[in-house]
């Protein structure tokens, strides 16, 4: 049995539905297929969320554009013979609609959950309907019902023994060879959804491969394998054709794209290889990171994070940051689910990188400014360089404001000014 992940790129409009056909067409050994939401309706969610969280106003209007995006692509795909999609689909708003008529919690964690989880659903009930009228039919299985979490919003826990047991249950492939599922959500024994931390589908592919003793996962990307950097900002790029766990993890502690951080620890644990192909050319073989007994001469390889906040603080009694203030602060950060990115540490003050969250940004701060000056600078970028040279640091470095540097043996890490 083998895993297919298919993120939003590769299912943005309706020549990419068609495209995802085509792969797994070809397939005939088991296969189940996670699917993220479409293009970059996750943002389109956040916003909508935002607008019912804050009571801004504007949820109309943000659904709509919700609602026209994934109409334009149900069109393309089905023409008039669309009925039972639409119908399908307009079940789906009903619901959503009848989360945004009443009035939110006070926790934002839990209504971006409940929310958020619609792009997924949505994606997924496309195109299982589109494979069935292509005569591929894939059994459609709802995450949530056993991908079971714990209720940590918008960052999970999944409870691997009873999760095992209720996909074991569902995932029999007695009735069908192939499933398709969503990525990035999940449930409680309450049924209430969660998520699993952002671009958390390749994370949900890995899981369900573990839980069920998959052969291998593919993630379909729109680049031809793991890149030394992102094609999109840098020329000259290259491919890297193998790479260990160890070092993919690295890869993606840093902020790599092209991996979710928690993806490598169940595929590891079961010696599960990852495969990073291309849905552009999927007669390519793209990338594979597996467990290596040989070590790998790599190039640099260049990791740029934006959207970043580098905070620092110091105590306003001129105390030393020591390890209760530190376990305080870090409690702050749990609180908020932000994660580190970067620290760094003097005698009386303590900075840090995030992901910059201007939803909670004006909370986060003030909750910090209770016990400590603040300074911070907004969108600023994070560089890692790992198996950095000197001449990668100048190249990388030259004519950029440095706020932070750090540098061990094998990664060299600048906060850097961002790009206006």
């Amino acid at each position: 049995m083998n895993v297919y992940k298919f993120g939003g790129a590769s299912v943005k409009d309706a020549d990419g539905v068609r495209n995802l056909f085509k792969i797994v067409n070809t397939h005939k050994e088991n296969l189940i297929i996670v699917v993220s939401a479409m293009g970059k309706m996750t943002d389109a969610f956040e916003v909508l969320c935002n607008a019912y969280f804050n009571r801004t106003g504007g949820t109309g209007e943000a659904l709509q554009r919700i609602k026209d995006f994934h109409a334009q692509i149900i069109f393309d795909l089905f023409g008039e013979q669309r009925a039972d999609v639409c119908g399908a689909v307009e079940r789906l708003y009903a619901e959503l609609q009848r989360i945004l008529d009443g009035e939110p919690s006070l926790s934002y964690d839990y209504e971006y959950d409940q929310i958020i989880c619609f792009g997924e659903l949505l994606s997924t009930t496309i195109v299982a309907a589109y494979l069935e009228r292509q005569g591929r039919k894939a059994k459609f299985v709802d995450v949530r019902k056993c991908l079971i979490t714990d209720e940590n919003y918008r960052n999970a826990c999944v409870d691997l023994d009873l999760s095992k047991k209720l996909c074991q249950k569902v995932f029999t492939f007695q009735d069908t060879f192939m499933y398709i599922t969503q990525g990035f959500i999940a449930g409680t024994t309450t049924n209430q959804t969660t998520t699993l931390g952002r671009e958390g589908s390749d994370y949900t592919a890995a899981l369900l491969a573990n839980l069920l003793d998959a052969e291998d996962v593919t993630i379909w990307k729109d680049v031809p394998g793991i890149m030394n950097a992102d094609p999109k900002l840098y020329p000259d790029t290259q491919v890297i054709g193998k790479l260990s766990y160890k070092e993919a993890i690295e890869l993606s502690n840093c902020g790599a794209k092209v991996i979710h951080p928690k993806t490598i620890k169940p595929l590891q644990n079961k010696g599960i290889p990852l495969f990073v192909r291309s849905f552009l050319y999927p007669e390519s073989h793209g990338s594979v990171i597996r467990e290596l007994d040989e070590k790998l001469k790599l190039p640099p390889i260049f990791i740029d994070k934006g959207n970043q906040l580098l905070l620092t603080l110091s105590p306003r009694d001129f105390s030393f940051i020591a390890e209760e203030k530190l376990s305080r602060i870090l409690a702050t950060l749990a609180k908020y689910r932000l994660r580190l990115n970067l620290i760094q540490t003097s005698a009386i003050s303590f900075s840090f990188c995030i992901d910059l969250h201007e939803a909670i940004f004006d909370r986060f701060i003030s909750e910090l400014q209770k016990d400590y000056e603040v300074l911070y600078n907004k969108n600023v970028r994070l560089l890692t360089i790992r198996h950095y040279t000197e001449d990668a640091i100048r190249e990388m470095t030259a004519g950029k404001k440095i706020y932070v540097e750090q540098r061990s043996r094998l990664t060299a890490r600048f906060v850097i000014a961002g790009s206006e």
